[in-house]
Parts: C-alpha cells; sequence; structure tokens
C-alpha cells in the first residue's frame, strides 16, 4: 500500500481506537471507505457518472476525524497521477487491499464505492458517455474487478 496512505490510515485508526472519539454506528472499516472517498473526489474522474462525480463524506464522520483531517486532505492532493487508469488502478488497489482487512459484514460501504469503480473501468472500457442513470443491481464481484484485463 502507497506510504501517505498508510500514515493516513494509522492516524485515523489510532485516532477511532478511542471510543470518545467514535460516532455512532462507527466500523473500523469506515475509516478506509472515507479514505477512498477522498481519492475517489481528488482524482475526479472523467468517466464518473455525472451524480457521481463526487462522494459526499459523512457529516458523523467529519465531525469526529479531528484536526488531522485538514494535514490527511493535502497528502490525498499530493497523490499525483498520470492519468484515470492508473488513479482506477490505484484506488481499485487500495480497495482490494482494505477489503482484505476485515469480514463480509463490515465490507458494504467499500463494495460500494468498488461497485462505483467497476462502473467506470466498464465506461472507460467501453468509450461510454452515460447519457442516463439506470438503477440496476450490480453482477457478482466474482468476476475481475478491472474490465480492462478481462
Amino acid at each position: 500500500m502507497n506510504k501517505k496512505i498508510e500514515e493516513i490510515l494509522n492516524t485515523w485508526h489510532k485516532r477511532f481506537e478511542i471510543e470518545d472519539n467514535q460516532y455512532s454506528e462507527f466500523e473500523p472499516s469506515d475509516i478506509e471507505y472515507f479514505v477512498g472517498c477522498m481519492l475517489y473526489n481528488h482524482f475526479r474522474f472523467t468517466k464518473a457518472l455525472d451524480t457521481m462525480k463526487t462522494m459526499d463524506l459523512s457529516y458523523d464522520f467529519l465531525e469526529s476525524c479531528g484536526e488531522e483531517y485538514d494535514e490527511i486532505k493535502l497528502k490525498i492532493e499530493s497523490i499525483e497521477l498520470a492519468d484515470d487508469l492508473e488513479k482506477l488502478n490505484f484506488l481499485q488497489e487500495f480497495i482490494a487491499e482494505s477489503k482484505a482487512k476485515y469480514q463480509q459484514d463490515e465490507l458494504y460501504l467499500l463494495d460500494r464505492l468498488d461497485n462505483h469503480i467497476v462502473g467506470i473501468y466498464d465506461r472507460m472500457a467501453n468509450d461510454i458517455k452515460v447519457e442516463k442513470v439506470e438503477f440496476v443491481k450490480p453482477e457478482s464481484l466474482t468476476r475481475s474487478p478491472n474490465p480492462l484485463l478481462r
């Protein structure tokens, strides 16, 4: 995992070990999810759905993440990658490594983020310009998350 990302995760996991810093319904996997959202927002994917150009961070998380937020945001903004494919691969690797740390019942938010990334891969691979958003049940994620590698 990227050294900056490891530092960010360590900072927030250490902070949220203290129960007084946690918000209601806090799960440790939330930290990886919100870091993933911050990366997603920073990368500004050209093939993201119009309604998904950015992902909102939970108010509860923002209120609880402490003074470290500004420093962490700067670390994330310092990650520079060449193009959308490199950014997608970086984020997909982060998600895969994050998901490996948790049990299936702790992966709801990470799976949700993963589904968005798979959708962007699909649109890139097929050069699709989305005209409208269609809500469909995603395929099983047992397939390769990167359709460019199929």
